[in-house]
């Protein structure tokens, strides 16, 4: 079986393009591969990420991305602690 590779076309009658695709960078600046998150829609929903810098600016401009605002990435953070640590446990009282 082979995977078909999804077209602009394709997109537009999944309805991707209506959704904002997020981005966050994590890597240091100048690092030999880009590390960063992905989200489509909703930036807490994301994926993790690690590709060379030329084809990390490729994948933004053909996605045509929005860096997270700092709000978000705060929010994402937040989140993310809750998840892991609960917010009425031990370890929750640990972390803060």
């Amino acid at each position: 079986m082979t995977a078909k590779k999804m077209t602009t076309a394709d997109a537009d009658a999944n309805g991707l393009d209506r959704y904002t695709k997020y981005i966050r960078v994590r890597s240091a600046e100048g690092a030999r591969f880009v590390e960063f998150d992905f989200a489509i829609g909703d930036p807490a929903l994301f994926v993790e990420l690690i590709m060379p810098k030329g084809a990390f600016e490729h994948f933004c401009k053909n996605n045509n991305v929005v860096f997270m605002t700092r709000e978000q990435q705060e929010a994402v953070d937040a989140e993310m602690q809750k998840w892991r640590y609960g917010e009425e446990t031990l370890m929750a009282n640990n972390h803060r």
